[in-house]
C-alpha cells in the first residue's frame, strides 16, 4: 500500500469515528424548512444539467430555504437561479485561511433539517465530508455508485444505492433525482434553468444591433470549443458549415467562447474577420439572453450546450464519445447528432441536412 493510500485510509478511519451516524430505514423526512445541497465537485455543464434536483426539492417543499454549496468551476451555472436561496462557493485553496474557514463553518452549521449530496458520474469525498461536518438533522447521500462503494457512506442517515447501468440511456437530469426519489421528491421538468434580467437582455440586444441585424436575416450562434478534445468537431468543418448556410440563407452569425477557446476564436477571426460577431468571456446570464433571442444555435458537447439548452431556441448539439441520451438538452427544439465515438465521423452534410430539416419544421 502506498503512502498516499495509507494516509487516505487513516483519514477515513478517523472521520468515521467522529462523523458516523446511525442509518435510518423509514424514509420519512417530514417537511424540512432548511435544506443544504452540496454539489461542488462537478464541472459547469454537469451542474447545469443537474438543476432538476433543485427544482424537485422546491416543488416538493416550496417554502423551504435551500442553500447550495458549489465550486469555483461550476457556481456560475446557477447564478440567479430561481431555486436557490443561498449560494456558497467552496474553494479548497482557501480552506486554510482563517476568515474563509469561519465563513464556511457558519454555512455548514446553520441547523439544517436536511443535507443532500447528489452524485452522477462520481461520488465526491469532499462533498460527503462537508455534509458530515454539517449539523443537519438528516443526511442523504450515496452508498454505492455503479458498483463502486462510497467509503464515506457512514456519514449518511440514508444511504442510497445508485446505478446508472440499470438504465444506461437515462438522462442525467433524471438520474440525479435517484438520490431523492425514495422520499417522494421528484420532477418531470428536466430542462435546465438560467435566469437573466432586463440588463442582460439589453446587453444581448445591443450586441445583435452591432451585428447589423435585419428582420429577414437569421441570427445563428456557434460554439466551437470544448473542454475535452474528443468533443471538438473540427474547426474546418464548422467553417464549411457556415459557408453552406450563408450560401442558402440570409445570415448573421456570432461565435461564443472564453479564453479556453483561444485557438478556435483566433482561427475564426483569421478566416471571417469582422463579418462575424464575437461574444467572448461574457457572464452566463448574458450568454443565455443572447441565445434566447437568436434564430438558431449550433454547438459541441460542452457546458455552453447546456446554456443553450436552457432556452427555447432551436439547437443542434454535436456529439462524439459522450452518450447524447444522457447529456443532450431536452425539448422540442433541441436536436443532436452522433455517428460514432469519433466526432470527426460527422460530416458537414450531416449537420447541414439536420439544420435544413429543423428550419423547414420551424416554418411549418
Amino acid at each position: 500500500m502506498s503512502f498516499k493510500d495509507l494516509f487516505k485510509k487513516s483519514v477515513s478511519s478517523f472521520l468515521k469515528k467522529i462523523l458516523a451516524v446511525n442509518e435510518f430505514n423509514d424514509f420519512y423526512i417530514g417537511y424540512p424548512k432548511r435544506i443544504l445541497v452540496i454539489r461542488q465537485h462537478n464541472q459547469f455543464g454537469d451542474q447545469l444539467a443537474g438543476i432538476s434536483v433543485l427544482r424537485a426539492i422546491k416543488e416538493r417543499f416550496p417554502h423551504s430555504n435551500l442553500t447550495l454549496i458549489a465550486s469555483p468551476e461550476n457556481y456560475y451555472a446557477v447564478l440567479k437561479n430561481e431555486f436557490i436561496d443561498n449560494l456558497f462557493v467552496f474553494d479548497k485553496k482557501k480552506i486554510w485561511e482563517p476568515k474563509y474557514f469561519l465563513k464556511l463553518r457558519r454555512i455548514i452549521k446553520q441547523n439544517y433539517d436536511l443535507a443532500i449530496v447528489p452524485a452522477t458520474v462520481a461520488v465526491s469525498s469532499t462533498s460527503c465530508i462537508l455534509a458530515g461536518f454539517s449539523n443537519a438533522k438528516i443526511k442523504i447521500g450515496p452508498r454505492i455508485l455503479n458498483g463502486v462503494d462510497n467509503p464515506y457512506k457512514y456519514i449518511f442517515h440514508y444511504q442510497i444505492a445508485l446505478d446508472w447501468r440499470k438504465h444506461p440511456d437515462t438522462h442525467v437530469s433524471d438520474f440525479i433525482q435517484e438520490i431523492i426519489r425514495p422520499f417522494g421528491i421528484s420532477t418531470k421538468k428536466f430542462n435546465a434553468s438560467i435566469i437573466f434580467d432586463k440588463d442582460d437582455l439589453a446587453y444581448a440586444e445591443r450586441f445583435i444591433e452591432f451585428l447589423g441585424a435585419a428582420k429577414n436575416k437569421l441570427i445563428i450562434g456557434f460554439h466551437m470549443g470544448a473542454g475535452k478534445p474528443g468533443n471538438r468537431w473540427p474547426i474546418e468543418k464548422f467553417i464549411e458549415l457556415i459557408r453552406a448556410i450563408k450560401n442558402n440563407f440570409e445570415l448573421l452569425f456570432y461565435i461564443t467562447g472564453s479564453k479556453a477557446d483561444k485557438y478556435e476564436i483566433e482561427y475564426i477571426q483569421n478566416y471571417f474577420g469582422n463579418s462575424c460577431g464575437y461574444f467572448i468571456d461574457k457572464r452566463i446570464p448574458q450568454l443565455t439572453a443572447l441565445i434566447s433571442i437568436s434564430s438558431f444555435f449550433i454547438t459541441n458537447d460542452t457546458g455552453v450546450m447546456h446554456v443553450a439548452g436552457a432556452t427555447s431556441t432551436p439547437q443542434i448539439s454535436i456529439f462524439g464519445p459522450t452518450n447524447p441520451f444522457n447529456w443532450a438538452p431536452i425539448g422540442e427544439t433541441k436536436y443532436f447528432i452522433k455517428k460514432s465515438d469519433l466526432i470527426d465521423d460527422i460530416s458537414v452534410e450531416d449537420v447541414y441536412d439536420l439544420f435544413k430539416y429543423v428550419m423547414r419544421k420551424k416554418k411549418n
